[in-house]
């Protein structure tokens, strides 16, 4: 079986939820929620965490997840989002301050991954099943190219009570393939119970509650960085990139075209999991709450990393 990594997105500092996120203690026993997304790799066979981080606050970061935290089970390895890591010859905007999305933060772990590997975001809770469908996928890649996955959430699982959401809204096929993915910002459920999304104009529009969306759980081989850097420059000769200070690279934006193109296919693997996340300040309480009641009911032990690797 191919060495599979796990590349987690922990790059943003959190502007909504007002503090570094990633590192907040809500499990029993003082886990971020990082800590639950290793776990749940690890008992599905990933063998190396590759943190997507910035320099800012590499020290504190490093202090909280070294090796020695998971006790050896898993290889660790850093890189790093600035806004400067850009192709030779292109320069940051005069005043832009904004990251350039999450498909730059996976650019930056090219150098770390060898073989098949998961994006995840630091700051979503995904699930043991989400972990188990994607290392069942890469697992049969090695050697593979443009085959990709992404785990499919019903939009109703994704939502926060305190605030409204960005998801990528996908189409599938009958084969379950990927056909689309299409960003969408402003989400939220309406006093009438139904899902919109706000369009830039203003404009909302429906979603249907099991409409299935993207949480940045993808797995790629190790192709999706070479055609990431083509696109990432083709992205960044476009006037109007360059222009608006807050324009990102994301994800989606890659995946949308190496679908469309045929250069690649994209399997939605769909899951019945609820997400849950730290978004919103007001979030902390309810993901506290409900890991409480993952642990009682014996999903994951009181401390995660207490006791033998055969605990895992």
């Amino acid at each position: 079986m191919p060495q599979m990594t796990l590349v987690v997105l922990a790059a943003g500092m959190g502007s909504r939820y007002g503090s570094l996120k990633q590192m907040d203690g809500v499990g029993p026993g003082g886990e971020a929620i990082i800590d639950y997304s290793i776990y749940d790799a690890i008992r599905a066979g990933f063998t190396k965490v590759v943190f997507v981080i910035r320099h800012s606050f590499e020290k504190d970061f490093r202090e909280i997840f070294s090796a020695d935290r998971f006790g050896g089970r898993i290889e660790v390895d850093f890189v790093f989002q600035e806004l400067e890591n850009l192709p030779a010859g292109v320069t940051v905007p005069e005043g832009r301050e904004k990251p350039w999305g999450t498909n730059h933060a996976v650019m930056m772990a090219a150098s770390a991954v060898k073989g098949p590997f998961a994006v995840i975001n630091a700051d979503d809770f995904y699930g043991r099943e989400s972990f188990e469908v994607l290392g069942r996928y890469l697992s049969t890649l090695d050697g593979k190219e443009n085959r990709y996955a992404m785990v499919g959430f019903s939009i109703s699982n994704t939502l926060s009570e305190n605030g409204t959401v960005s998801r990528g809204v996908c189409a599938v096929d009958g084969e379950g393939n990927l056909t689309t993915i299409t960003e969408r910002h402003g989400i939220e459920r309406k006093a009438d119970g139904q899902i919109v999304y706000t369009d830039a104009d203003g404009s909302q529009h429906p979603l249907g509650d099991d409409t299935p969306v993207s949480m940045n759980t993808f797995g790629f081989t190790p192709d999706y960085f070479r055609h990431s850097e083509r696109m990432f420059r083709e992205f960044l000769s476009k006037p109007e990139t360059m222009a608006n200070l807050k324009s990102e690279f994301y994800i989606a934006l890659v995946v949308d075209e190496l679908i469309k193109s045929g250069t690649a296919k994209m399997k939605v693997l769909p899951t019945t999991a609820k997400w849950f996340g730290v978004t919103y300040k007001a979030d902390r309480p309810d993901v506290v709450e409900r890991l409480r009641a993952l642990v009682d009911a014996g999903e994951y032990p009181e401390f995660l990393w207490a006791g033998t690797p055969s605990a895992i």
